[in-house]
């Protein structure tokens, strides 16, 4: 099953105009993932990701307790392992 996953993003490379791109921590593991479809994304906001593009801001309340679920359902180390995308 692939889910959407929140993540608290870090840094945006904007270098490349044709491809935005952020580190974005998804509980202790860091991604970089595209935020292309975000023009107005910014270092702190919480990001739903979901195979590697981010889809939607999420408010940080949300983020957080979207984790906790995850996390309790055993399916966040299936989505962000080190074999996940």
């Amino acid at each position: 099953m692939c889910l959407a996953v929140p993540g608290k993003v870090l840094s945006i490379d904007d270098s490349n105009a044709g491809l935005k791109m952020a580190k974005v921590d998804f509980a202790g593991v860091v991604k970089e993932v595209s935020v292309q479809w975000l023009p107005e994304v910014e270092v702190g906001n919480y990001v739903l990701i979901h195979v590697g593009m981010a889809l939607n801001i999420l408010d940080e309340e949300d983020a957080l307790e979207t984790l906790k679920l995850l996390k309790e359902m055993g399916e966040f180390d299936a989505e962000l392992g080190k074999d996940g995308w």
